[in-house]
Parts: structure tokens; C-alpha cells; sequence
């Protein structure tokens, strides 16, 4: 999916920042940098993947401030095109400081997707049931009714 600028554009679409950053060569280039030190992180040691992480969040920072409707927080990047990418980052960390437990990686055969699993009882499989599920259930399906 993040292959080209186009698949950025559908990334920042599905998580509500078109319009908010740029979708450009740069944008793309950092988001996917970002996407390695996550990976890294979910995948491999803390320790070793933290120093990558701290790096894209390097381009970035909070701003607190008082509006007319009371206090706010606001992200600053000192270059826009670091703007997905630190913002892939912070969500990481609030994730982290949420339940790291429930960080997982999707149980779809092929799939690369991790997800954060918000079910009651935390033993969702799936990045999606309507993607990775779906097609686990039917292939369960096929197998069933070609044994019979």
C-alpha cells in the first residue's frame, strides 16, 4: 500500500489526515522509514528498536496551548513532510502506554497488518473480520465441505 504517493494519499485518507500533510516523495519516504522502526518495535527487541523510533520522533513535538474552548495539544514539525510519519510514531506510544498486551500481529495467512486489539475479551485475531477473517472462515469452509 505504500508503495507510491497514491497508496500515501489512501493512507492518510483512512486515518483522516488528507488534507492535513503532505502526500508527496519526502512524506512517503519518512512514513515508511517510520513503518521499519514500528515494525522493528512490535516485532523485535525494544531496546534495539527504540533508537529508531526516537529518531522519527525527533522531527516533532507537542505543542500545549489555551484556545477560547480551553487547554489543547497541537504537533509541530519543523519540516511537514515528517508529519505522518511522527504522527504513526506518537500513536505507537500512546498504544504502549494503553496496553501493550494487546499490540498484535494478524493472524492472516500472508498478512503483514498489526493491529491493536480493541475486543472485550482480547482475543481478536484479525486486523480485519471483514478482510483477513472473512477469508480465514472461508478457507475453514472449503476444507470442511471438501471432506464431505
Amino acid at each position: 500500500m505504500l508503495a507510491c504517493t497514491d497508496g500515501l494519499g489512501v493512507w492518510l485518507a483512512s486515518n483522516g489526515l488528507t488534507g492535513a500533510h503532505p502526500a508527496g516523495a519526502e512524506a512517503l519516504r519518512h512514513l515508511c522509514a517510520a513503518r521499519e522502526a514500528l515494525t522493528a518495535a512490535v516485532d523485535g527487541s525494544p531496546q534495539q528498536a527504540a533508537p529508531l523510533v526516537d529518531a522519527v520522533l525527533a522531527h516533532g513535538r507537542i505543542r500545549a496551548r489555551l484556545t477560547a474552548e480551553g487547554p489543547t495539544e497541537e504537533p509541530e514539525f519543523a519540516d511537514p513532510s515528517w508529519g505522518p510519519a511522527w504522527l504513526a510514531a506518537r500513536s505507537y506510544l500512546d498504544l504502549l502506554s494503553r496496553a501493550p498486551e494487546r499490540i498484535r500481529v494478524c493472524s492472516g495467512t500472508g498478512c503483514v497488518l498489526h493491529f491493536f486489539d480493541t475486543s472485550r475479551n482480547g482475543t481478536r485475531r484479525w486486523c480485519s473480520m471483514a478482510a483477513c477473517g472473512n477469508r480465514a472462515k472461508a478457507s475453514r469452509h472449503y476444507a470442511r465441505s471438501k471432506e464431505n
